[in-house]
This record gives structure tokens, C-alpha cells and sequence, in this order.
């Protein structure tokens, strides 16, 4: 395992609106983009007692007994909505399922909402858990890291040669995903090659992931060296995933990672993954391409991309229930 260390941005310039603050974001979030693909953020402007908040929710959760949190699995596959559980998703196809449990939601819309209504993929009601407060805190959560992922992604724009706005109308009613996750201890017992997550790499766009202070997070360099990311208080750990990398023409990485909870206690994160609006365009930016470097993927709409790479990762578990 190496002991290099992610880079490590401060995001302050961009969201204090500094003078030249932008830029300087932007540079910083290119070149780290562009080289590991993944970075700490500090400087985000979060509230810690809502972060607090949102840890105790999940803490909260997953202590429920099993049938409690089974209430809330339906459909899951269709809608990527509700309670994932413990080794119910297989992330390394090649590997046993995962050592975690898991809760989504998305954007929260009601029964009623046009889009539901006509079918949108990936449109549904949010499944919540009958606990008191819970749904509030946890939808202030999400709000915030959406909000940030967009403020990121203007950098993320000038960085790549276009308008600081432009993935704003990409990202305004988005197929993003909170997940809560629940890591138990790695125990002996556990079969060879299974761990909590199995290595991978995000769908979306990018990843604004929150850790507890137990670690386990390991990022996989270019030359295959394992690179741990331990928790930095305050900061979250930022990564590329395939959609974006997809969009820059593969100028910027997504890096395959795992979690491996080594740490004899119980883990819990909070993961934001920022998947693009359903008929958002994803096709070759016009500063990743040219002459001598054509678009390598064809245009495809987010709902496709994301079904394509959900597909992948829950159809080995489909197999061992069925």
C-alpha cells in the first residue's frame, strides 16, 4: 500500500466568488482530474451540525431490525430507491458480494409529479424510513451536496474550455443518488475476495463522498499501486466518475477503488453521486476532441448511461436469488 497522499483542494476562492477564484479552482480540480481523478475538498461550506445530523440519521437506520428496513426495498431495482441489503450488491462481478448495506434516495418527488406520471426512468417517490425527523435532515443533506456538485462543476467547465454554466441545465433535475453506507468489521470468516466494496469504478459524474474517521477507502493509482485515502476531518473525498469521463473524451479519469474496513469497528459513509438529468446529452466536449483526437464514445442520454452501468452491478445478485 503506498503512502502517497490525494491531492487536497480548498474551495473557498470559487464559492466566496474571489477574484480569480474560479480559475484557481478550476486548475486545481483539472489537474487532479486529469492525473488520480480523485481529491479531498475543504472550504465547501457545509454545515458540520447537518453533517453530524446526517451520520446519526444513518446510524439510526441501520440499526433497525432487518424487517423494518426490508419495508423499504420495493422495486429497488427499477427505481434505484430504498435499502440495500447486507451483500445484496456486487460492485466487483469477479468477487463474493459486498460487505455493506445501503439506503438511496433521489430527488424527492411526489406520486403526482409529470415526471413519474409519464415514466421517466429512474423517476420515483423517495421510500423513507417511519422515524422522526429522519426525512428532513436527510433531504437538507442531499440539497447541499447537490448544490455544491454544481458549483464544482463551473469550475469543472472552465477548466475544460467552455462556459462556466455549462452543465447547469445538465445537472438542474438530475438522476443523483444519496446513499448512506453501513460497513460491518471485515470479519475471518468472510469468503476469499470479499470485502465491503468490491474494487469499482462511479457511474456519474462526479462523487462527493463524506467518510467516518474508521477509513478503509483505497484508491488504485495508474501503474496498479493501492493509495489509502484516510478520512481528513472536515473534507470530503472527491472523484470522477465514468459519465464525466466519458464526456471530456477520457481527458479526465475515473479511477477504480474499493473499501476495505480494516478498522475492527463499525464503518458509515455518505456518498452523493451526481448522475446527469435523464435527457441531458452526454456527448464529446468540443475542447476534448480534434483531428488527431476524435470522440471515442457516440452521444447517449444519462437515463442510458446509468441504466447500462446499474445493469452491470446488480445482475450478479439477480442471479444468486433467483
Amino acid at each position: 500500500m503506498s503512502t502517497e497522499r490525494l491531492p487536497i483542494i480548498d474551495l473557498t476562492p470559487l464559492l466566496e466568488q474571489r477574484p480569480g477564484g474560479l480559475e484557481q479552482v478550476a486548475s486545481d480540480l483539472g489537474h487532479a482530474a486529469r492525473d488520480i481523478g480523485f481529491f479531498y475538498v475543504t472550504g465547501h461550506g457545509i454545515d458540520p451540525a447537518l453533517i453530524e445530523a446526517t451520520f446519526a440519521a444513518a446510524r439510526t437506520l441501520f440499526a433497525q431490525p432487518l424487517e423494518t428496513k426490508m419495508e423499504l426495498t420495493r422495486d429497488f431495482f427499477r427505481t434505484n430507491r430504498g435499502y440495500v441489503p447486507m451483500k445484496g450488491e456486487n460492485l466487483d462481478p469477479s468477487k463474493p458480494s459486498d460487505l455493506k448495506e445501503a439506503f438511496n434516495i433521489g430527488l424527492d418527488l411526489r406520486a403526482d409529479d409529470p415526471r413519474i406520471l409519464a415514466g421517466e426512468p429512474f423517476r420515483a417517490v423517495n421510500q423513507w424510513p417511519a422515524l422522526p425527523g429522519w426525512r428532513d435532515t436527510v433531504l437538507a443533506y442531499f440539497n447541499a451536496v447537490w448544490r455544491l456538485g454544481r458549483q464544482m462543476h463551473r469550475a469543472i467547465a472552465v477548466d475544460l474550455g467552455a462556459a462556466p454554466d455549462f452543465f447547469e441545465d445538465k445537472l438542474d433535475a438530475p438522476l443523483a443518488t444519496l446513499r448512506l453506507l453501513h460497513y460491518p468489521p471485515q470479519p475471518p470468516s468472510a469468503e476469499e475476495g470479499q470485502i465491503g466494496a468490491g474494487t469499482h469504478t462511479d457511474y456519474g459524474n462526479i462523487t462527493i463522498l463524506l467518510p467516518d474517521d474508521v477509513g478503509g477507502l483505497e484508491v488504485q493509482r495508474r501503474d496498479g499501486t493501492w493509495i489509502a485515502a484516510p478520512t481528513i476531518p472536515g473534507a470530503f473525498v472527491c472523484n470522477i466518475g465514468d459519465c464525466l469521463m466519458r464526456w471530456t473524451n477520457d481527458v479526465y479519469v475515473s479511477t477504480p477503488h474499493r473499501v476495505v474496513n480494516r478498522g475492527g469497528r463499525e464503518r458509515y459513509s455518505i456518498a452523493f453521486f451526481l448522475d446527469p438529468n435523464p435527457d441531458a446529452e452526454v456527448a464529446c466536449m468540443p475542447s476534448c476532441q480534434g483531428p488527431d483526437t476524435p470522440a471515442r464514445y457516440p452521444p447517449v442520454p444519462g437515463a442510458d448511461y446509468l441504466k447500462m452501468k446499474l445493469d452491470a452491478s446488480y445482475e450478479p445478485v439477480r442471479r444468486k436469488s433467483a
